[in-house]
């Protein structure tokens, strides 16, 4: 286990990104549950347990555009195949800064750990806590490298009434870090809209391996 994808992600949300020259990083798996690659402006970091130079070598035998080439879906799936892992989808990684004060929005805190939001969560991050308010829902918890993650769920009927975007902001109020974290599927267009409506600002692309 390693803390240096920690330091890098650390580093990228105060806007000291890795070299574009085209490179890339192999590091050690922060944790047991998470790993993966991370992609910033033509420089990737492949975070695994994996033998770098395994890693190394199929990254050359990749058909692909070199820049491109640690999110190619071939080394993807020959990465889970080694690693025995799956992963959803290559996700938009986005970051903002907490903001003081309390957030603007009503919330009721759900304290059930049987909670379906809570269970679910607990899939994927540590330290979570859930809220519910009025036409969605708000998750706040440790993830990839332990950084603080936030997601929304917006109900169907408060769709267009800017319920995620409120929620959005109230998590920089609620997360007790420097800087909060969230990704999107770069395809839900609504998602990526509502973040950045938050103040969220791009800065890496993500492709998480989760044990199955």
């Amino acid at each position: 286990m390693s803390d240096e994808l920690g330091r890098i992600l650390a580093a990228a949300a105060q806007g000291r990104f890795p070299p574009a020259d085209g490179g890339v990083t192999v590091v050690d798996r922060p944790g047991a549950r998470d790993e993966g690659v991370v992609a910033f402006t033509a420089h990737s970091v492949v975070f695994t347990a994996e033998d770098p130079e395994w890693i190394r070598a199929e990254l050359a035998a990749t058909a692909s555009d070199r820049l491109a080439v640690t999110m190619n879906p071939g080394f993807l799936a020959a990465l889970m195949r080694r690693t025995g892992r799956s992963m959803d989808t290559i996700d938009l990684v986005t970051v903002a800064e907490a903001l003081p004060g309390e957030p603007g929005v009503e919330l009721r805190e759900i304290q059930d750990r049987e909670h379906p939001r809570v269970v679910g969560a607990l899939k994927r991050r540590d330290e979570v806590r859930v809220w519910a308010a009025d036409g969605g829902v708000l998750v706040l918890g440790r993830g990839l490298a332990g950084r603080w993650e936030v997601s929304v769920e917006v109900d169907e009927a408060a769709r267009g009434r800017g319920v995620g975007p409120r929620l959005a902001v109230a998590a920089r109020h609620l997360v007790p870090g420097p800087v909060l974290w969230s990704q999107q599927s770069p395809g839900n267009a609504r998602s990526v809209r509502a973040f950045q409506r938050a103040g969220f600002r791009p800065v890496a692309s993500e492709a998480l391996l989760a044990a199955r």
